[in-house]
């Protein structure tokens, strides 16, 4: 192709390179110039143009692109008519997108002057939905460069295709402990129905057995019956190990743990087996939620009729981080509740500083300097700095003293003027004071100065906002500690809570919604409750080394 400034003489029949103005028309780029054009350019003062003309082994924009285009597009998908260089592939059925990143970047190497884009792959789709578009940049490329980008466009196999969901029985395997809620069972049947006939399949089966390995293994016969396609097995308890109780259960019942973990966040305890001809997934507390999970790709691939290995699933990585946090959007919904805009999720934070410190003797522990700071002011420093918002300090005892000391905090006071009763008057009035919309709250010790904003970013972004039961708790080498999240759903107990007792008995009561998360650090486990607990905090000693 020539390219360049034609005079208006020897322009006859060559492409126009940038739209002008003529008489009272627009004549538009790309377009090849007949005497009418040229005329009319030449009256409105034209004496040259930017054009270009093809040369015998040029093929012009909308014929290169038509080609790749009709060359690229696989089962389930068609392209449309080119203009101004431009075709698209669009999707003729519902299911994933199936794409070759490496090959896709072999066809853009060929030449700058051709390109296509597509969807990120295994993306779901809809009947009518952009795949991918094929775009040449200049108004022709040569016949040799065509020949490449067609040669690459359809080895080893159609650029772009679509494998469209097909109709799968599914079965559903939940196990119980003593104490097990009845509710969490039923919750998982509901949003597990939601999810299958959301893919067009059927959830042919749905039965709960004791969480043992005899007992999931005998259940397991069952359950794979009646030519069922894919089995999902949720456990009392998250799987840890492959010889926990469900994958254990699966060997012991003749199939195969073929990988046990992946790189998607939520999602990363997902087991993949096989048992008979049975797909089977074992699922993390998790899937319980409605939000788009891990398995939920996994899903996808099955009901497209895809094969998936543990190699699939460790290559889902890059794009498999799905958790929300505070100060992100929280949309990654399975579909949206229809009417009901989404909003971010709401994590408050009460600070207890309301108490008498007995054990201190006189003096008031709260206000004792660690590190020359008031140890109310570190603890309530490292809050703010969290993603918790708002901020409360619960006051009582000593009151002028400690919002003295937190005078340049932004944070709201409550006073609790029944600090005497103990710990339980505190969590009563400050949960009184939350904002009505508050999803969750961590419940913060004004004598725990070694929490950092990390460890309280950690627990939040634990927080599962799809879980209404969900308590999040910090873990340091297998021992419990403190601060604790909990969401909103505890509110009504634990304020029914009397005595100087905060909500411990309640993370008894309610085992089973616990989301341990792991610490590193120690401040976890470390309040100051004695003379000689604040002694180990000074400069110099082994604690505060």
């Amino acid at each position: 192709m020539k390219f360049g400034t034609i005079p208006i003489a020897e322009a006859l029949g060559a492409i126009l390179a940038h739209s002008l103005r003529a008489d009272a028309r627009t004549i538009k780029k790309g377009r090849i110039l007949d005497r009418t054009d040229l005329s009319a350019l030449s009256a409105a003062g034209h004496e040259a143009i930017m054009a270009a003309r093809l040369e015998p082994s040029d093929v012009g924009e909308d014929d290169a692109a038509r080609a790749l285009a009709a060359a690229s597009a696989g089962e389930h998908v068609v392209s449309s008519r080119a203009s101004n260089g431009r075709s698209n592939l669009i999707a003729r059925s519902r299911g994933l997108a199936i794409l070759d990143r490496a090959q896709v970047a072999q066809v853009n190497a060929v030449d700058e002057g051709l390109t296509v884009a597509t969807l990120e792959p295994f993306t779901v789709v809809e009947p009518g939905d952009l795949l991918a578009t094929v775009k040449v940049i200049p108004f022709s490329i040569s016949e040799s460069t065509l020949a490449d980008c067609l040669r690459h466009a359809v080895d080893p196999g159609a650029l772009v295709r679509v494998a469209a969901f097909r109709s799968k029985r599914v079965s559903l395997l939940q196990t119980e402990l003593p104490g097990f809620k009845k509710s969490l069972i039923d919750k998982m049947l509901a949003v597990t129905t939601e999810r299958i006939e959301g893919l067009g399949g059927e959830l042919i089966d749905a039965r709960v057995c004791e969480h043992d390995e005899a007992a999931v293994a005998e259940a397991l016969k069952f359950s794979t019956s009646d030519n069922c396609e894919i089995l999902l097995i949720l456990g009392a308890s998250a799987i840890v190990d492959r010889r926990d109780t469900v994958p254990a259960a699966i060997v012991r019942a003749g199939g195969e743990v073929r990988h046990l973990g992946m790189p998607v966040d939520p999602g990363n305890l997902m087991l993949l087996g096989i048992l008979g001809k049975t797909v089977v997934l074992g699922l993390p507390g998790s899937a319980r939620s409605p939000r788009l999970h891990g398995f939920d790709w996994v899903l996808q691939r099955l009901f497209a009729g895809l094969e998936v290995s543990g190699t699939d699933l460790t290559q889902m990585a890059v794009g498999g981080l799905l958790k929300d946090i505070p100060g992100r959007p929280m949309p990654r919904r399975i579909a949206a509740p229809m009417g009901r805009p989404r909003r971010e999720t709401r994590i408050a934070a009460l600070v207890f500083a309301a108490g008498q410190s007995r054990r201190m003797g006189r003096t008031n522990k709260l206000l004792a300097k660690i590190d020359g700071v008031a140890m109310v002011r570190r603890v309530v420093d490292a809050v703010t700095a969290s993603n918790a918002q708002p901020v409360l300090v619960v006051t009582g005892h000593q009151s002028g003293r400690v919002r003295d000391a937190l005078k340049e905090c932004s944070i709201e006071f409550v006073d609790n003027p029944d600090f005497g009763e103990g710990i339980s008057s505190s969590l009563r009035h400050g949960l009184a004071a939350l904002p009505e919309d508050i999803d969750a709250v961590l419940i913060c010790l004004g004598d725990m100065p070694r929490v950092s904003a990390s460890i309280l970013n950690r627990l939040i972004d634990a927080f599962d906002p799809e879980d209404a039961d969900t308590i999040c708790v910090p873990v340091h080498r297998g021992k419990r500690g403190n601060p604790v999240l909990w969401t909103r759903r505890y509110f009504h107990e634990m304020r029914e809570i009397a005595g100087d007792v905060g909500a411990k008995h309640l993370i008894g009561k309610y085992s089973e919604a616990l989301r341990e998360v792991e610490m590193s650090e120690e401040g976890v486990l470390i309040d100051v409750d004695s003379p000689d607990a604040l002694a180990a905090l000074k400069p110099g000693s082994k604690k505060s080394a």
